[in-house]
């Protein structure tokens, strides 16, 4: 592979990186997106971006910094952030977004969070439990934020032993377990609810959110959806192709895409968010690695 990166859906929506597309002909291994704008890791350690300026397209003003060692980008809605400067400025090895918030996991197990509290920004109610050990080693889970959103897990507190993956929508979560079960709480609506598809939730090794809906892959490489069925919850019109050799599942605000072992990309939900990809079929027919 190359390293170059192929976009569709509306250019509007951070879909044209014309901009910077002589930076994104080869060397990217990472991308990652906010609303509307993208981030690309290269293999040098810089990174490029584009899209709308308001939701991090432009990163001109720490351009400095993003020259070289990047390992990892993440991505809220907006791309905005507060700065806690003397918690980040060193032994961070993850960070994660909900739509206005993120979250950091440092190297001795401790999390420091910012953003809107409403979001998740302000952990303080949970704080004795965020100070040590945050590495999913006994598996348990600690939640904050809004209640409704999932910020409360308390009805299925006692189901959260064992957690090796947590993924998200807007207003839920759902937990993969070690014995690869899934718990999903929060708002109904948004995929907190997976009992009607609750036998076929086993030997899951991955979970993928839109904004309300949930995509799982099995151990046999097929994959289950549930949620909102616009959002991409019902897979009917390409369960076919989903059966099998599924290796990756990526989600945006409304639409799921799959990789699959032979490097084929399918994809399914609202066509305008990037379900529906027939116009770059050609293109991902093999040798796809990686899709944000």
């Amino acid at each position: 592979a190359t390293g170059s990166v192929v976009t569709w859906d509306d250019a509007l929506r951070s879909g044209d990186p014309s901009a910077v597309a002589a930076l994104l002909t080869e060397g990217i291994v990472q991308v990652s997106g906010t609303t509307c704008a993208f981030a690309a890791i290269k293999a040098t350690g810089s990174v490029v971006t584009w899209g709308d300026a308001v939701y991090g397209g432009t990163s001109s003003a720490v351009a400095a910094l993003l020259m070289e060692g990047v390992v990892q980008v993440c991505a809220n809605a907006n791309g905005s952030i507060r700065w806690l400067a003397p918690l980040l400025l060193e032994g961070v090895v993850q960070v994660s977004g909900t739509t206005c918030a993120f979250a950091a996991i440092k190297a001795n197990g401790s999390v420091v969070t910012w953003g809107d509290a409403v979001h998740g920004g302000d952990s303080s109610a949970v704080a004795a439990l965020l100070t040590e050990g945050v590495v999913q080693a006994n598996g348990s889970v600690v939640t904050w934020g809004d209640a409704v959103y999932g910020g409360d897990s308390s009805a299925v507190a006692a189901l959260l032993t064992g957690v090796v993956q947590v993924s998200g929508t807007n207003c839920a979560f759902a937990a993969i377990k070690a014995n690869g079960s899934v718990v999903t709480w929060g708002d109904a609506v948004y995929g907190g609810d997976s009992s009607a598809i609750c036998p076929l939730l086993t030997g899951i090794v991955q979970v993928s959110g839109t904004n309300c809906a949930f995509a799982a892959i099995k151990a046999n490489g097929s994959v289950v959806t549930w949620g909102d069925a616009v959002y991409g919850g019902n897979s009917s019109a390409v369960a076919a192709l989903l059966t099998e050799g599924v290796v990756q599942v990526c989600a945006n605000v409304s639409a799921f895409a799959a990789i699959k072992a032979n490097g084929s990309v399918v994809t399914w939900g609202d066509a305008v968010y990037g379900g529906n990809s027939s116009a770059v079929a050609a293109l991902l027919t093999e040798g796809v690695v990686q899709v944000c």
